[in-house]
């Protein structure tokens, strides 16, 4: 009775992943403990497996999208009221979201086993900027930019990868303050930096916006992390518009 029930979930093992910090930085590697707990009876696990995951806005309404995949282990039997703990790592794509406004990222983690209900565990993270796109943030931030919000929209076949994040800025002080609505910007990762796609959007009046004619795009490359001479780079690109 008890391998029945454990076959629908009752009295199944569980598992949850510990890890070292629910803060990760895109790029990075993460080393993580599974931790696994044998229910009421002994159960035959063939993998344990991770997916990192987040959602976008298309067509439809949302969709779920698996940023990175791994299987992990060699089948093995939990036995009941087993404790143990595997040592695993995976990567944090350098496309993965930023967890800014309203973007969600987290982690799945599951126990394969067969002819029953998967044990599955959810950790929700915080994913913040690499090196490159942080660097443009704060060169923004330096210009008087203030981050508004951002959010994960599909391509449409702009772009090589399904979706991707927006963000969007706008001016509350210094040099463009008064005469810009807002940047959008959009920055897809490459082999020496970022590739930064960027919409300017003017201050044009009613009829302006109206036939969209005060909206500009700008497309550049980010190879380097210095902030003023990127906050230089950045302005060169909004006075092209002003």
């Amino acid at each position: 009775m008890k391998r029945i029930l454990a076959r629908v979930g009752i009295g199944a093992a569980t598992v949850d992943t510990v890890l070292p910090t629910t803060t990760l930085t895109q790029g990075e590697t993460v080393d993580a403990q599974v931790e696994m707990h044998g229910g009421s009876t002994s159960q035959d696990i063939d993998a344990i497996y991770f997916a990192l995951k987040t959602r976008y806005r298309d067509d439809e309404g949302y969709s779920t999208t698996t940023l990175s995949r791994k299987r992990v282990t060699d089948p093995f039997t939990l036995d009941a009221e087993e404790e143990r703990t595997v040592d695993v790592s995976f990567d944090v794509p350098r496309e993965t979201p930023v967890t800014m406004g309203k973007t969600q990222v987290w982690l799945d983690t599951g126990l394969d086993v067969k002819g029953a209900l998967d044990p599955d565990d959810r950790d929700h993270v915080e994913v913040q900027p690499g090196t490159h796109l942080d660097a443009l943030f704060d060169a923004l931030e330096e210009l008087g930019f203030g981050f508004y919000k951002s959010s994960c929209e599909a391509t449409g076949g702009m772009f090589s990868q399904r979706f991707a994040q927006e963000f969007e800025f706008r001016p509350r002080s210094g040099p463009f303050a008064g005469s810009f609505d807002e940047l959008e910007v959009v920055a897809t990762p490459t082999d020496g930096g970022l590739d930064v796609l960027m919409e300017v959007d003017r201050r044009g009046g009613l009829l302006a916006e109206m036939t969209d004619t005060d909206e500009r795009y700008e497309r550049f490359s980010v190879t380097h992390t210095d902030v003023g001479r990127l906050a230089d780079e950045v302005r060169s690109v909004v006075e092209h518009h002003a």
